[in-house]
């Protein structure tokens, strides 16, 4: 009895401390995510084609938010081995060259945003709702530098231990998102009536404000100000961004990688019509929020177990690894009870539409059936990164997703060549195989790096 409860005492003690840097996390993720479900929820309202067009624009500019929020994560594990190891004078020149590389990204971003006609172009979109996507796009992208200065001082804040920051900035601009998304929407206040293109302006307004107000955080809060971010003005260091760019890309494209497969089956299923459009975007915008909650904790992960390495303390980081993993299947068993339990309430908040809905609640299942998959992929994945190990689990990612789980989609939704095709259905079957496969070669290579890291002596067990 006195095992047990020492385990259960440990493991309640290291969940507390997960979730005091998850927590922020969380809400942070919620908030930027809540922007998307704002705008496509609003849009939703306004008609079924705008919902259409925001969706596919969604699809679009997420996985690349996701890959630049990825690279700009080189940030995290650096700053937390730093902090960890009691080496706080080095942290000020990575985040000054890590914001040069969050304005690099930023210049990618807009290149491939204001060519993703071309990709619209070729899976053959209908014209209106390309047409429509892209106004959204081209409006959204004047906030693009605004949000990637934002992630690179926020994934240094949470290097730092310190992620509530992000979470507030998060909030208030996601309150300031509704009532601008109004304005522009429906032309009050003398605006004109943009209809779903408003959405894109009112969200590249809320980056900036979201990017202001961390700057001056960071500017004047005593303990930022001793690290001296903005003590000096320092140029391009090209080995310290290839330093970045070499932990970043992967972990960037990693996330990429994933995020791209749900998109890319939206962009397929955007010949079908936008009725089917619309129904999976309810499902992917819901199950998008969910997914936030494991990739906060995930991003929690990475701090806690890139700081007990820095100090020294390997058996600690690899049972922060297995008590991660554990309490993401916690929370992967509530958000599956809610997707099938509870479809109605969720496509209602979305659409009145009864085609809509009934699709969406149909794809709600497969979305409850990868939560345990996504929850395990996802954590691993997260301890990985505190390790600083980013390219096979690229690599793992990049054929789980694309390798199988995507041509088997294809095939099952859009062929007849195994059975007759059967639409969103047989897409998303693909997604739920990405992530389970995902979740198991992650799994075995969590396993791997912990004992090549642990001495020889210790053998950390499973929370």
């Amino acid at each position: 009895m006195k095992t047990n409860l020492s385990i259960l005492a440990r493991y309640r003690a290291e969940l507390r401390e997960l979730l005091y840097l998850a927590g922020p996390i969380m809400g942070a993720q919620l908030a930027t995510t809540g922007m998307t479900f704002v705008d496509t929820s609003m849009a939703g309202q306004y008609s079924a084609m705008d919902l259409a067009a925001i969706a596919l624009g969604s699809s679009i500019w997420v996985p690349v938010y996701l890959l630049v929020r990825g690279i700009l994560m080189a940030i995290t594990p650096t700053v937390a081995h730093l902090y960890g190891g009691g080496r706080s004078s080095e942290i000020a020149s990575q985040i000054r060259q890590g914001l040069w590389v969050a304005m690099l990204m930023s210049l990618v971003c807009l290149g491939f945003i204001y060519h993703s006609d071309k990709v619209l172009s070729w899976l053959q979109v209908e014209p209106e709702m390309a047409a429509k996507s892209i106004e959204y796009l081209k409006a959204l992208a004047w906030g693009i530098p605004a949000i990637c200065l934002f992630q690179a001082l926020t994934c240094y804040c949470e290097g730092m231990g310190k992620t509530k920051p992000g979470m507030v900035f998060s909030f208030v601009a996601l309150a300031l998102n509704i009532p601008l998304n109004y304005v522009l929407i429906y032309g009050k206040a003398g605006f004109p009536e943009l209809g779903g293109v408003g959405c894109g302006y009112a969200t590249a307004v809320c980056f900036w404000v979201m990017f202001l107000m961390m700057a001056g955080y960071t500017a004047l809060d005593q303990q930022h100000q001793k690290v001296g971010i903005y003590a000096r003005w320092e140029q391009p260091n090209m080995g310290v961004i290839a330093s970045q760019l070499k932990l970043g890309v992967p972990i960037g494209l990693a996330i990429f990688f994933e995020a791209s497969i749900f998109s890319m089956v939206a962009l397929l299923i955007g010949k079908l019509g936008a009725i089917v459009v619309a129904g999976h975007q309810i499902a992917l915008n819901f199950s998008s929020i969910i997914f936030m909650i494991p990739m906060s904790l995930s991003m929690g992960l990475t701090i806690r177990v890139g700081q007990a390495l820095g100090a020294g303390k390997a058996e600690q980081a690899a049972y922060s690894s297995y008590a991660g993993i554990a309490t993401t299947l916690i929370t992967a068993t509530v958000s599956a009870l809610v997707m099938l339990l509870m479809p109605g309430l969720v496509t209602s908040i979305y659409t009145q539409n009864p085609e809509v809905a009934l699709l969406a609640g149909e794809l709600l299942v497969f979305a409850a059936l990868f939560q345990y998959a996504d929850g395990i992929q996802i954590a691993a994945n997260g301890a990985l990164r505190g390790f600083k190990d980013t390219q096979v689990p690229m690599a793992m990612i990049l054929v789980a997703c694309w390798g199988i789980a995507l041509p088997l989609g294809y095939i099952l939704g859009l062929t007849d060549w195994l059975v007759e095709p059967m639409g969103p259905h047989g897409l998303w079957i693909g997604l739920v195989s990405a992530l389970t496969i995902g979740a198991i070669l992650l799994s075995i290579r969590l396993k791997t790096i912990i004992r090549r890291t642990l001495p020889p002596s210790v053998e950390a067990m499973p929370a």
